[in-house]
């Protein structure tokens, strides 16, 4: 595994100039959903990516060979939901795993008869409470079209900032109640379009232009809607209005209007 000197920068243990504009430039050529961005915000999102880097810890599994390119790629998806946010929105774990491909992951769930399975399940992307947070780079790459796997498992960890990942992150006093309203409609809504669209013997993947994955629980809704509000926001809006008004009450961001809040204190 070979890391660049950025990082080693960052952390103040090699002598070079910080993020060049030719890394910053190159990694923004590759996620076209940041042009949405004002200068103003690139530029304090490139002052937070830097921030991200030097506080968090990259390393690679499967025989990857990690590079500055890689950790700033994820390190700018995964700072865009926390623009006006603050990088103590990532307080609490430090570790960020970079896989070439999908992964498996061993797993175990407990019956009703208190019998244990146990299984291998798949994925590209994985975040633990208070642990790493695990990614495929292969699938981190396919981020432009509504699909964004950093951007999702970043979802979950500030999902999980009010506990278990339930689609419910943090709110201002009395936003609860308006966010759940937001969310259970817009979730139910898809879970029966879903249904229905089974029944007819369709694709849901050829079908409907939101992820059929948000079904999986209200946690994943939460997590897919992040992707689409960030990366394809006019599917979100025509979808689901009022859960796209919610998320951007949430991240103090508008992608269709980029009206953005200035940042909280902090990073």
């Amino acid at each position: 595994m070979a890391i660049g000197k950025l990082i080693d920068w960052l952390r103040g243990t090699a002598k070079q100039a910080p993020l060049t504009d030719a890394l910053w430039d190159e990694t923004l050529a590759t996620l076209p959903f940041i042009d949405r961005l004002t200068g103003d915000e690139k530029s304090r999102l490139r002052m937070l990516t830097e921030a991200f880097l030097a506080e968090k810890e990259f390393t690679s599994a499967g025989g990857l060979e990690l590079t500055d390119s890689m950790c700033v790629s994820i390190a700018t998806q995964g700072c865009l939901p926390i623009l006006n946010l603050g990088l103590e929105s990532y307080r609490g774990w430090v570790g960020i795993v970079i896989y070439p491909d999908e992964f498996i992951i061993p797993r175990s769930i407990e019956d009703e008869f208190g019998v244990v399975h146990e299984y291998d399940d798949i994925a590209s992307g994985e975040a633990w409470e208070g642990g790493p947070l695990l990614v495929s780079w292969h699938d981190a790459q396919m981020a432009g079209a509504g699909y964004n796997v950093v951007i999702h498992e970043f979802a979950h960890k500030l999902d999980m900032l009010s506990g278990e990942a339930n689609g419910c992150p943090p709110l201002p006093p009395g936003a609860r109640q308006e966010w759940e309203e937001a969310l259970l409609a817009a979730y139910d809504d898809f879970c029966a379009r879903l249904d229905d669209a089974e029944e007819r013997g369709e694709d849901p993947y050829d079908t409907f232009r939101l992820d059929p994955y948000a079904a999986e629980s209200l946690g994943e809704f939460f997590a897919v809607m992040s992707e689409t509000f960030f990366e394809t926001p006019e599917t979100l809006r025509e979808e689901y209005p009022a859960f796209y008004a919610q998320l951007c009450r949430f991240y103090r961001q508008d992608p269709l209007g980029r009206s953005s809040s200035p940042p909280r204190s902090g990073h």
